[in-house]
């Protein structure tokens, strides 16, 4: 299996007065950001300080679209069409994009957010808006996609390059799929166990679901959530075994 993965974390998401994660903090330890444009999170002010500080760190840029949503932070399903969810794609990743270039970058991939995110890992024609709207703005961009899906298979049907992702703190179900944030098993809380899972999917290809059985995975991006409670003992213990694991960590694509 693979001996070099990418390490990504969810950031940029405070808007206003509002702040959410520990970006500042984890930035020391990933290799990619994927900055809320927003519509779930962030504003613009938190949009430049996010993209200022990741270059700093020499992190990969990436765009992280979601749902008009912010009293829900973008973890609600909502009836959108696949217009309608192109669109907001299309104006978000450029609204990052630009953001990037007003200070001498370019964006290097794209993630969907929340329910964008778990709605496209099982819905066709999202999917395809989804890669459709990445591959209109900018073709060479990278997407971020839940490995073993739609998502990665629209992805590759658009000739887009694709990162198949998996979850560090995050528990499976038995199609691939991640476990509600409703279920009390979704997080993983323990750093222990996180690091099991992410060493067992990297050097064997396999992660154990809640019902008790493996399935396939085949990674090369990893995701650690920069807002839960313990995100920066999460990313410095997961680098430090990806470490003395001798695998090597790199922005997808790198």
């Amino acid at each position: 299996m693979a001996r070099t993965i990418d390490l990504n974390c969810d950031m940029g998401e405070s808007f206003g007065a509002w702040t959410m994660g520990n970006d500042l903090e984890v930035l020391p330890y990933v290799t990619s950001a994927n900055i809320a444009c927003g519509f779930h999170g962030g504003d613009p002010g938190v949009m430049r300080r996010t993209v200022s500080a990741a270059l700093r760190h020499g992190v990969a840029l990436g765009a992280h679209p979601g749902l008009p949503d912010l009293m829900g932070f973008g973890r609600r399903v909502m009836d959108v069409s696949p217009r309608e969810v192109y669109d907001l794609v299309v104006v978000q990743v450029g609204a990052l994009a630009g953001v990037a270039a007003s200070q001498g970058a370019a964006l290097h991939h794209v993630k969907a957010h929340g329910a964008l995110y778990n709605m496209a890992s099982r819905n066709r024609e999202l999917a395809m808006a989804i890669a459709q709207a990445v591959r209109d703005v900018d073709a060479s961009l990278i997407l971020y996609a839940l490995a073993s899906t739609v998502q990665v298979e629209a992805a590759q049907e658009l000739g887009l390059a694709v990162a198949q992702e998996v979850f560090a703190d995050r528990s499976y179900q038995s199609d691939g799929s991640l476990t509600s944030r409703k279920d009390p098993d979704a997080m993983i809380v323990d750093a222990d166990v996180s690091v099991r899972q992410v060493l067992r999917m990297i050097e064997q290809g396999k992660v154990r679901t809640v019902q008790g059985e493996d399935i396939t995975v085949s990674p090369d991006t990893l995701c650690i959530h920069g807002d839960q409670p313990g995100a920066v003992v999460f990313a410095r213990t997961i680098r430090q075994a990806l470490d003395e694991a001798g695998i090597k960590v790199a922005a997808a694509g790198s």
